[in-house]
């Protein structure tokens, strides 16, 4: 995930992200699974649970409502 967000207008750094993750978790919208690596510690991957999943459809529903708003406004 910081890899990805780096490249972008929202990048953020550790010490932000996994709070965040951590707030989702206790919110039910993400869990997570540990996992071996062979490069060193467990790693925890995580995965929008269905709550999180509906909540991000709801959030994109909003945002495109947003941007038709602002786009009407411009013309």
């Amino acid at each position: 995930m910081l890899t990805r967000l780096s490249d972008t207008e929202f990048a953020t750094q550790e010490g932000t992200l996994y709070p965040l993750l951590s707030k989702m978790r206790r919110d039910g919208l993400v869990d997570y699974e540990w996992q071996e690596s062979e490069s060193g510690p467990p790693r925890k991957y995580y995965e929008l649970t269905t709550k999180g999943k509906t909540q991000l459809a709801e959030l994109n529903d909003y945002w495109q409502s947003i941007n038709t708003t602002i786009s009407q406004l411009g013309r």
